[in-house]
């Protein structure tokens, strides 16, 4: 449930930030670029949201219907406000949204995480707006004469009305989910024009339906300004109302957009960064304030819609968070927000509790209106695991276990479904591993997506490292059946390890290899047949659970380091990389055949931590960052998929990285600031000193952990929860000997520390 925060903490809050950040006259706040990221490499842009951390709405510019590279629109078709959208206009009152539509210039825009100001150019109208928990208020300063309009605009079925002249409320349904708004204006309008889209002003006498229009007149002293407040709800209108007066006193603008402001420099003022360059604090808290995006607090008021049974359901003064792709943000955007945060992680978690209790099944792809049946494994898991593991357990536990166990005995394997079992899991298992077609062979399970298929050595994989955190989860409540039982299975990746190729490789049902398989072209678009968005080369790598067992089936350290190496180097199969890239347009980012642009990339060059190398893990994440980060637009080496690619940077520029969720603890690699302070929400504070750093020196000689020398390249989550320093020495050179040696190595399932 939401809670005030008294008036005097608020102020001290503010008055710490303002005092940190006096000597550089930038709160981190000011650091943040929402656009990096707005020129997709792939699928789908960043766009710069205006919300509350973690909040209900985010609202960006309605742009060019169907654009891909949001920075690139070139217009404003309006802006969102609960399933209606508004936008200001001059002129004569126009009934097609094309026709209202507005050019704008990039260089008269302010984007921030609180505020966004742009300029309609066809209509030289400035408009702004902020927000608040499930409320926004936009401000529109129209030209000193001639007409003035601002039209709402509903494309789903609905209907609205006018209240009085300088109120409007209605609702609409998408996703079948309902979306009530209430408008309040500044001033009444002195007139108004109901219209159907592409139709005739004045010609609809009932605003309801689809595809309507409102536009309401404006005229006289002080209509120049135009100020809407916007209360939004899931729940009824006048939870709206209620909504909009907890959230925007009065028509204050300005200490609404403060209060908004103050909100995001608390949290990301959790990380103090000291050192490095302009451009990587700018690259570094842009990707912090994506990660604190999602998921969201739909709670209201005490209450909140579940599209999971379509109900209303009382918070219990836990608040209800949607809106995620665990898939993507498991492996390090909610370890993050754990350091940050851990009291909203639990209540993440119980929000999943809820959603199965209310559906039937764990999701991983929550949203507003349900489960988005998409990717593969069932990582809810590890994002559990991690929670548990890491101290935090204010969670209903043993139904999070019971959903988990439940998902991987009875819930389907295929990729992008979401249902119950098919003859497919049966084999996982029965066999220990998902069975992949041969060449040629047709298709027989009709679940099994068109485009998406099998994808068969991906699937067994992640299911393996669920079933790793299951395992864990069991052992730790008790269960001791159920323990014997998960921890074969974590060791199914080996089932898939082809040792006379040296990669992972299909399986048909019969447990026999496919026959004619090549590991950097497997078969299906994106390698789908076998894969996940990336071939072989990739995903040989992705045993996080147990790094130790698969450097024994690659024969030891020697041979899994020169495996390691030629990932990093090998090219494209003799293919032209334009080629290449027709065929894996998902592997962005690439170094040979590592793609930072995908998540199951992320954690392998941490892997040299494990074989002896640490050295070559702190070459290899700073290259990663130098070429594959920008703050630019282009400044993302994939879909950044909700937070998740730039908090691999998050990390990394620490030089930290959590890399088993599920496991409480961190490898460490190599920083490029020179002190960073984490600010923990016991009270005490975890930093990370980097003497001598630089982009040459990024090259571990020695560390320490609270004074007492550190010879190995990990420490744990308590560690950091104690509070203390973690101090590293720097140097232009490698020192080969920190850390090399095979008891330094950080644990395994293989080899436990």
């Amino acid at each position: 449930m939401r809670k005030l925060v008294p008036a005097y903490v608020t102020c001290i809050l503010i008055i710490f930030v303002s005092i940190a950040y006096a000597r550089s006259g930038e709160e981190p706040v000011d650091y943040v670029r929402p656009d990096i990221g707005g020129i997709s490499i792939l699928l789908t842009t960043t766009r710069p949201m205006v919300q509350l951390p973690h909040d209900y709405p985010q609202v960006t510019p309605l742009l060019n219907p169907g654009i891909t590279d949001s920075y690139l629109a070139t217009k404003i078709y309006g802006f969102p406000a609960g399933g209606v959208s508004l936008m200001p206009t001059t002129g004569n009152v126009k009934t097609s949204p094309n026709n209202i539509a507005s050019s704008f210039d990039r260089d008269f825009e302010t984007r921030t995480p609180y505020y966004y100001k742009g300029l309609l150019g066809h209509y030289n109208i400035w408009a702004s707006y902020t927000v608040g928990h499930f409320a926004t208020f936009y401000r529109f300063r129209f030209p000193s004469s001639g007409e003035r309009h601002v039209n709402i605009m509903m494309e789903n079925p609905g209907s609205m009305r006018m209240v009085s002249p300088a109120i409007v409320e209605g609702s609409t349904s998408i996703h079948d989910v309902p979306y009530y708004f209430y408008l309040e204006f500044s001033q009444p309008s002195v007139g108004k024009s109901a219209w159907k889209y592409d139709g005739k002003p004045g010609e609809l006498q009932r605003l309801e339906g689809k595809k309507i229009g409102l536009t309401l007149n404006f005229a006289g002293p002080g209509s120049e300004l135009v100020q809407v407040k916007v209360g939004l709800s899931f729940i009824s209108l006048d939870q709206a109302r209620k909504n909009l007066n907890q959230a925007i006193e009065g028509r204050n603008f300005k200490l609404r957009k403060q209060q908004t402001r103050s909100a995001w420099n608390k949290l990301l003022g959790k990380i103090d960064v000291e050192g490095g360059t302009r451009k990587q604090k700018i690259i570094f808290y842009s990707s912090l304030y994506r990660a604190e995006q999602n998921m969201m607090n739909i709670t209201e008021d005490g209450r909140y819609y579940s599209g999971f049974d379509h109900g209303v359901h009382s918070s219990n003064g836990r608040d209800f968070y949607t809106h995620d792709q665990l898939w993507d943000t498991f492996r390090c955007e909610h370890p993050l927000q754990l350091l940050l945060n851990p009291k909203q992680q639990e209540d993440m978690i119980q929000s999943l509790v809820r959603m199965n209790e209310q559906w039937g099944w764990l999701p991983s792809f929550p949203r507003v209106w349900g489960e988005l049946p998409a990717m593969i494994g069932e990582h809810a898991d590890e994002f559990i695991a991690d929670t548990y593991f890491k101290g935090y357990r204010n969670f209903d536990v043993e139904k999070a276990y019971e959903a988990m166990k439940h998902e991987a005995l009875h819930g389907t394997m295929i990729p992008w479904r979401r249902g119950k079992m098919t003859r497919l899991g049966e084999i996982y298992l029965e066999k220990g591993f998902f069975p992949a077609l041969r060449e040629g062979e047709k298709e027989t399970v009709p679940e099994v997506h068109h485009f998406e298929r099998r994808q068969a050595v991906s699937v067994t994989l992640e299911a393996s490292y669920d079933d790793w955190c299951i395992a864990m989860m069991a052992k730790a409540l008790g269960h001791t059946a159920d323990y014997h039982r998960f921890i074969k299975m974590a060791y199914n990746y080996k089932n898939v390890f082809d040792k006379s190729i040296g990669f992972m490789a299909p399986k048909a049902a019969d447990g026999e290899w496919v026959k004619g398989f090549n590991p950097i072209l497997p078969k299906g678009p994106g390698g789908r047949d076998y894969f996940a968005e990336c071939n072989s080369w990739v995903w040989t790598f992705n045993v996080t659970q147990d790094v130790a067992g698969l450097i024994q089936l690659f024969g030891g350290r020697k041979p899994f380091l020169k495996k390691l190496d030629q990932l990093f180097a090998e090219q494209y199969g003799g293919l032209q990389k334009f080629t290449f890239l027709a065929k894996f347009p998902d592997m962005t980012g690439l170094i040979g055949n590592y793609a930072q642009g995908n998540e199951p990339s992320f954690d392998i060059a941490y892997m040299y931590d494990f074989a002896g190398e640490p050295w070559r893990a702190e070459k290899m994440v700073r290259e990663v960052m130098e070429v594959w980060y920008n703050d630019t637009p282009l400044g993302l080496p994939g879909d950044d998929d909700q937070g998740a690619m730039g908090t691999w940077y998050v990390f990394s520029a620490m030089g930290f990285y959590p890399f088993c969720p599920g496991a409480p603890y961190y490898v460490i690699g190599s920083p490029v600031f020179q002190k960073t302070t984490i600010h923990l929400p016991n009270g005490r504070t975890f930093t990370i000193k980097a003497d001598n750093v630089s982009k040459r020196g990024k090259y571990i000689q020695s560390a320490t952990l609270n004074g007492k020398p550190l010879t190995k390249p990990w420490f744990t989550q308590q560690d950091i929860a104690n509070g203390g320093t973690l101090e590293l020495q720097m140097g232009e050179r490698p020192n080969k000997n920190w850390g090399n040696l095979p008891a330094d190595a950080p644990p395994s399932l293989s080899n436990p520390e």
